[in-house]
This record gives structure tokens, C-alpha cells and sequence, in this order.
């Protein structure tokens, strides 16, 4: 290969490490070293180019004989340039199986924690990764075909945290020619030409067949991901100012939201980093208009429908406490004389009790259909639900009303109002004080979910 197109590649990959600010000379780069011809083209390269260089191999294990033969190739490579390697071992199928990964995901989470870890023990700037164009176009296809929002559909970043990618502007095409330019050998991964992985479906059947379609498929997928990527800064502007506009700190105010231009997409970036997947977001907005009291969870997260709002709370580990229906406060209990100078305290946290009136032993539950009390102050009995609903609790509010008894009856909706049965008058002579210390939580869990949340 002529000289000059060598010096070309060289070029191309110093402009686009300054454009992309990717690192300079100054850092310490650690760079993922396979054995395939990307991530040897990338040591070549970044080492002609004059930057401080260290390599990190991985042996899965996954290819018996020919992984060890690209561990061999790594070592001898490494030697001749002169580059401390770095080399770990894993027993990924055994991984696989105890997390429930797929293997290429498993290998993913295995090399990159150890990449990091790396980085951190040799005090190196930035992991270095060969991902080159091709790799882009099969990653937006992918996601196409999986199902993506606008991010999803952006190809490959140059950056990333610590991950950087400099062979972005480079063609896998390119990268061979410029190996065969300067006469340097690489290791060919037999999975790469089977169809046993998604991706190698993508590279070695779909591509293909658009290019039968469109020569220049590549190079139009290209354009696509370039053109979303200012699409997504507008996107994402959009996205951040509808959020001011819905959320309040009720949750998110439903109407506002679908007053939005686009409020289904709206819905998806608000909950999508919370776990909750297209088909869940799907049903969480056709239930929008319908009755309250649609619940959907992800691992972390709870949205519940409730009148106006969609609320959204976290599940903490503190949620056994919860479904062991142990009172998320502590309490005291005191009895005193009942003098001239008394006064019930109006903190919403005590409530006092004539002695003579509790029959019972006292005790605390949480609420359930069907119960009914006599509020303070009037005749009738009135239902716990309906007293609940007039003061526009929240669904998840309701689920969590506790309540002081005395035997089987209500003493004390606690936080709200006693019984009036239980009330302080002109006879009353010994008092009953109860006071509560809500113990720090954000925590509001439904009865309905203690079944799932196990």
C-alpha cells in the first residue's frame, strides 16, 4: 500500500481524536487488545501516533484452543511494540448462567467492570475500544429492530465516561487496508463469521441485502445517525422543558401532560429511566383517561393513577418493614391525671384518649374496606374510605393509613382524627396520651403490590 495513504489514516484518526477532544498526549490510555484486526489497527495506531499506551486482554474461555491462541497473539504483539499487557481471565458461561445473562451480555459486563478497575489500578485516563463505523450502522439497526427512542437510534458515541472510541471514522474496510499497508497480522474470531449472535445476523445477512437496495447503505446509515444526534439535542430540549411543565411534586399532573405535543413520548423518557419498558409506558398512558387505580411497577418503582396525577414512589429495601404491616413510626403511650390546666395538644401526631372509655387493649393496623369510625365532633359513622376520600387523599396515601384500635373498635385514625367515642370531656379524669414519631421515609406502598413485592 502506498506510504501516503498510511499517513492518511494516521491523519484522519489525530483530527478526529482532537475534534472529538477524546484525550491528548498527556493521558494514559488503556486499550482493549482482542486480537482482532480493530483493536490492533487502534494499538498501532495510537502508538504511532505518539500516545502513552497499555493494553488489556480478556480470555473468556468461550472458544477452547483459539482463545488461548489469541492470548498467545496479544503477548508476542505486545512484546514487539514494547506495551505492558495486561491480561484476565473469566469463567464467563459459568456467569452466564448464575446471573441469567446471555453470554455476549455477560462477557459485555465482565470486561468493562475489569476495564474500569484497570484504569483506576494504572492510573490511566481513558479505555480505548475499536468500534469503527460498521460497528455504528449494525448498532442503529439493531436498535431499530429491537425497539428505540430517539437515543437508542443514535449509533455509537465517540465518548463515553472513560470509554473512548477513535476508530469511529474509520470503515472496517479501512482498517484491513491500512493493517495490510503496514504489514501487520491480527486473529480472526471464528464467532464472527457464524450466525449464532443477533449483530452477526445484522452484519452478514441484513447489510447485504440493503445493499442491494442502496450501494451506499453504509454510508447513509451514517448520515441518519449524524442528522438524529442534532435532532436529539433539540429532542432532549423539549423533553426537559415538557418535564417542568407536568411534574409537580404530587407527580405528574396528567392533564398537563396530555396537553403536550407529544405526550406519550413525553411519558416514555419520564419513566423509561426508572425501568419501566415501552409496552409498560404503553399501558400506563392508555389508562390516562380511564378510572384511577391502574398500578404498574418496575423493579424499582411504582406509578400509580390517581385522579389528577400519576404518582410515582420508589420501592426501598425498608418495604419488608412494610409488608410485615409493622407501623412505619414509633409511639408512646402515657397516662396522666386529668388537671384544670389541661389542653388536647393540636399536633396532629398525639391524640388523647379518656381512660374509662378504652374497654380494650390498644393496638395498631393498617385500614381495610369496609371499616367505618365515628369522627370527632359528630353522631354518625362515617366509612374510613369515605373519610379518606373527602380529605383527597392519594391512593397510595389511603393504602398506608394506619390505626390506633381499642379492641375491635377505631380509636384513632392516626394523623387525622379519633373517634369521638374515646374523646376527653367534663367526667373525663385520667387520660390516655398517645404520640407517634414517623420514622424518615419517602416510602408509600400500595396493599395491593405486598404479593408481588416478596
Amino acid at each position: 500500500m502506498n506510504i501516503y495513504l498510511c499517513i492518511m489514516y494516521k491523519n484522519k484518526i489525530a483530527q478526529y481524536i482532537e475534534e472529538n477532544r477524546l484525550f491528548t498526549l498527556k493521558d494514559k490510555i488503556i486499550v482493549a487488545l482482542s486480537g482482532g484486526a480493530d483493536s490492533v489497527a487502534l494499538l498501532r495506531l495510537l502508538v504511532d501516533l505518539g500516545y502513552t499506551c497499555e493494553a488489556a486482554h480478556c480470555n473468556f474461555h468461550l472458544r477452547g484452543k483459539e482463545s488461548d491462541r489469541d492470548e498467545s497473539f496479544v503477548n508476542d504483539l505486545c512484546k514487539t511494540l514494547n506495551i505492558p499487557l495486561h491480561i484476565q481471565h473469566f469463567q464467563t458461561a459459568k456467569f452466564a448462567a448464575e446471573q441469567h445473562l446471555s453470554i455476549e451480555m455477560a462477557a459485555r459486563e465482565l470486561r468493562y467492570t475489569w476495564f474500569e478497575t484497570l484504569r483506576q489500578k494504572q492510573t490511566a485516563g481513558y479505555i480505548a475500544v475499536g468500534h469503527h463505523k460498521d460497528d455504528s450502522v449494525e448498532t442503529f439497526l439493531l436498535n431499530l429492530i429491537r425497539g428505540a427512542g430517539i437515543n437508542g437510534l443514535l449509533g455509537i458515541r465517540p465518548i463515553n465516561g472513560n470509554i473512548v472510541r477513535p476508530l469511529l471514522c474509520l470503515t472496517r474496510q479501512d482498517i484491513t487496508t491500512y493493517l495490510q499497508g503496514i504489514g501487520q497480522s491480527y486473529v480472526t474470531d471464528s464467532t464472527n463469521l457464524q450466525e449464532e449472535y443477533t449483530r452477526n445476523k445484522i452484519r452478514l445477512n441484513l447489510l447485504p441485502q440493503l445493499a442491494e437496495i442502496n450501494p451506499s447503505i453504509k454510508e447513509t446509515l451514517i448520515h441518519t445517525t449524524e442528522y438524529l444526534n442534532e435532532v436529539a439535542l433539540i429532542y432532549k430540549k423539549g423533553i426537559e422543558d415538557g418535564k417542568k411543565r407536568v411534574q409537580t411534586q404530587q407527580g405528574i399532573l396528567i392533564n398537563a401532560l396530555l396537553n403536550e405535543p407529544a405526550p406519550e413520548a413525553l411519558l416514555f423518557e419520564l419513566l423509561h429511566p426508572l425501568g419501566f419498558n415501552t409496552t409498560q409506558t404503553e399501558n400506563i398512558f392508555k389508562s390516562l383517561t380511564g378510572q384511577s387505580g391502574k398500578i404498574v411497577t418496575s423493579q424499582q418503582w411504582i406509578v400509580v393513577k390517581d385522579r389528577e396525577y400519576l404518582l410515582i414512589k420508589a420501592i426501598h429495601p425498608e418495604i419488608k418493614t412494610l409488608i410485615a404491616e409493622q407501623p412505619p413510626f414509633s409511639y408512646t403511650i402515657e397516662e396522666q391525671v386529668k388537671g384544670a390546666n389541661f389542653t388536647i395538644p393540636r399536633d396532629p401526631n398525639t391524640a388523647c384518649f379518656d381512660k374509662d372509655k378504652l374497654k380494650s387493649s390498644l393496638s395498631f393496623r393498617l385500614w381495610k374496606q369496609g371499616d367505618s369510625f365515628i369522627p370527632y365532633g359528630m353522631n354518625g359513622r362515617k366509612k374510613v374510605s369515605d373519610y379518606l376520600t373527602n380529605r383527597k387523599f392519594s391512593i397510595l396515601q389511603k393504602q398506608q393509613q394506619w390505626l390506633l384500635c381499642s379492641g375491635e373498635n377505631i380509636a384513632w385514625l392516626v394523623g387525622e382524627r379519633i373517634d369521638d367515642r374515646f374523646k376527653i370531656d367534663n367526667y373525663t379524669q385520667q387520660i390516655i396520651i398517645v404520640k407517634i414519631q414517623i420514622t424518615p421515609s419517602n416510602i408509600d406502598i400500595p396493599n395491593k403490590l405486598k404479593e408481588q413485592l416478596k
